[in-house]
């Protein structure tokens, strides 16, 4: 397969997958089993595309943000996406200091994808058993920001799979509510992580001899993917249950066992 076709299906699984409950991490390190390795900028440069889709998807509800600071309710909730901007980085920066590197191999993707399936069952019908509420509240900031760290080490984990469901069981009962403020958490954790691992490749002196035409393709790929999923699943969790993604990172993780060597 040529160079630019693969990076185009890159960039497109990115857009597909980085908001989706299935892990985009996950995938993508499947994916390039078959489509070819890519370098770490072009992953960073594909996730910035996934992180400017979503951004424009919500450009109306965060300038409205921006622009209502006065009012008590606004900014309430700018505090907490702070907050739990705030514990991501303060947990996860020292972990990422520490050294600590992503497997590269598929096994524990499956078995994270697989653990994520069966944790996304239960807690979606715990959820339900818990007063319809829309409010967030600090418990549930905190516990969003913990989320992020725990995706963050684990590939297959899903940053937004394990954000929703704590926010659902901690209190953010209502599907909607639950995703648009993780959604809106990430903007800021994603851009803040994007930047610190380009300074480090800039640091080592890693951005020399990229494939730029593929690059620039992938990013626009993950662009316009990532804004037609968000705005699609954004109505879809309007009236449908998660169960659907739970069943298809049921059977992903299952057939990565099944068919795959071990930590192949």
């Amino acid at each position: 397969m040529s160079d630019p076709i693969s990076a185009l299906l890159l960039g497109i699984l990115e857009g597909l997958t980085e908001f989706l409950p299935v892990s985009s991490t996950g995938h993508l390190l499947i994916a390039q089993r078959w489509l070819g390795a890519r370098s770490d900028f072009f992953n960073i440069v594909i996730q910035a595309g996934a992180i400017l889709a979503i951004t424009l998807v919500f450009r109306q509800r965060l300038w409205s943000l921006a622009t209502g600071l006065g009012q008590r309710d606004n900014r309430d909730y700018v505090l907490k996406l702070g907050a739990a901007f705030l514990v991501t980085a303060l947990v996860g920066l020292p972990v990422r200091l520490a050294g600590w590197q992503l497997p590269e191999t598929v096994t524990p993707v499956a078995w994270a994808l697989l653990i994520g399936g069966v944790w996304m069952l239960v807690a979606e019908r715990l959820a339900e058993r818990l007063p319809d509420r829309d409010t967030v509240t600090w418990k549930v900031a905190i516990g969003v920001g913990l989320a992020q760290v725990v995706a963050g080490v684990f590939p297959g984990t899903s940053r937004s799979a394990a954000a929703i469901f704590l926010a659902m069981l901690l209190g953010l009962s209502r599907r909607a509510a639950a995703t648009e403020f993780v959604f809106l958490v990430g903007i800021p954790t994603m851009f803040a992580a994007s930047a610190y691992a380009f300074l480090e490749l800039a640091r080592d002196g890693q951005l020399g001899d990229q494939a730029w035409g593929d690059v620039g393709l992938a990013f626009a790929a993950a662009v316009v993917t990532g804004f037609v999923v968000v705005k699609w699943l954004l109505g879809y969790i309007k009236h449908h249950r998660f169960t659907g993604f739970a069943v298809y990172r049921l059977a992903l993780g299952a057939a990565l066992l099944l068919f795959l060597p071990a930590g192949n």
